[in-house]
């Protein structure tokens, strides 16, 4: 999609990747206002299983991301915008419908149409940064981005502890806003024309599947990504169990939220001048393993926020660098169907990780073994990043 880049003059594409900034914030601060409240509110005091809630995270995972390949392959016919629009605007319905879900088919049908607008929207939105950015200032570009998301994953979770006090139903029709209004900010970019040589569907999936490192790096992600999703599942579980309360929910993620804030554009850029990317993507990924092992003995709330905060800084690591070799190694001409296929990492590590985490916790707890979800964690962390490292070093070879 390089013709988005040049069809556009540098005074267009500064403005265009600020409205995606402001697009970042109300998406994120959006969904982190009501998916760490997911788990507790059907758990606790609804009376659902945490494995029950699990799989249906794990159906909006499956279907958000598994599908993002088809909403890319569609962008790159007709274009970012149009998609980007529906996807959001479908998205506020899923989740103004979660709030009045009551059981577990309620529950599936709002996450599901919750994931359809995300399968619309999450690669278009991916492909427009990668397309409206250069080599040159992409990795830069993520890590401000990454900051944005960390200031709205700071607001979105304290804001919906705050609205959890009123009803859950309002957590759900804020977040619901949230995308509404990000409908408005995506109509005001500019129209970004489709790349000329834009293949079809299939011709699109022959060039992902041509392309021996990036289906190597998709399907390593999977152990990343089953790893990361345990914020949104066991962690707010993890809180609930040592404080008895919700409100330490919102506290870790304002710990975290603020230490991406904080550290991770200049955590990055530091790291750049005297690290090769693999190896910044290996320190993070051994950063989250430490983090997931350390989890493995808390005894009190201080010792989880000191375990969360190892995790993050991995986390804050990992992310960008992540983000920036994923559009390095896309075909310019297909960066939506690539991205889209690229989602099917964490639709599958994503949703084995909340489908798993939630059972493993749950199992745990009956069988009076605690330590053993988080160790398992912290060995998947660790080998995902020893496989991303090796593939990265030998990833020339494999063209």
């Amino acid at each position: 999609m390089a013709a988005d880049a040049v069809s556009l003059d540098e005074r267009a594409r500064r403005q265009a990747l600020n409205a995606l900034l402001v697009y970042t914030f109300f998406m994120v601060a959006g969904f982190t206002m009501v998916m760490p409240l997911v788990a507790v509110h059907f758990v606790d005091r609804i009376g659902m299983t945490a494995a029950a809630v699990g799989a249906a995270l794990a159906v909006r995972q499956i279907t958000q991301q598994g599908l993002a390949v088809f909403g890319g392959a569609l962008a790159d016919r007709i274009g970012n915008r149009p998609m980007i629009v529906a996807g959001v605007l479908l998205r506020a319905l899923g989740f103004a419908a979660l709030g009045f879900a009551t059981d577990m088919p309620t529950l599936f049908v709002a996450m599901l149409v919750s994931a359809l607008g995300g399968a619309l929207f999450e690669a278009p939105y991916q492909a427009a940064i990668a397309s409206l950015t250069t080599d040159a200032n992409r990795a830069r570009y993520y890590s401000f981005s990454n900051t944005i998301s960390g200031i709205a994953t700071t607001g979105g979770p304290l804001l919906g502890v705050a609205l959890l006090r009123f009803e859950f139903r309002i957590v759900c029709l804020a977040a619901a806003a949230c995308f509404a209004l990000n409908a408005v900010v995506a109509l005001l970019l500019p129209r970004m024309p489709v790349p000329a040589e834009a293949p079809r569907l299939a011709q699109g999936f022959r060039l992902v599947l041509r392309n021996r490192p990036f289906v190597l790096l998709t399907l390593i992600m999977m152990g990343y990504w089953f790893v990361s999703v345990q914020i949104n599942i066991t962690f707010p579980l993890l809180v609930v169990r040592l404080t008895g309360s919700e409100e330490g929910i919102g506290v870790m993620f304002a710990l975290s939220a603020a230490m991406t804030i904080l550290l991770q554009y200049p955590a990055t850029r530091w790291l750049a001048r005297r690290l090769a990317t693999e190896q910044i993507l290996f320190v993070g990924l051994v950063l989250m393993a430490i983090g997931m092992s350390a989890l493995a003995f808390v005894n009190s709330f201080p010792t989880f926020l000191a375990s969360v905060g190892i995790f993050s800084l991995g986390s804050l690591l990992t992310r960008p660098t992540q983000q920036a070799i994923t559009a390095g190694l896309a075909d310019r001409n297909a960066l939506g169907t690539f991205l889209g296929f690229n989602s099917l990492a964490l639709a599958v590590g994503g949703g084995i990780g909340n489908l798993f985490g939630g059972w493993m916790f749950d199992t745990a707890g009956r069988m009076a073994t605690p330590m053993v979800p988080w160790l398992i964690f912290a060995l998947v962390a660790l080998l995902t990043g020893v496989a991303l490292r090796a593939l990265l070093r030998v990833k020339a070879h494999l063209r």
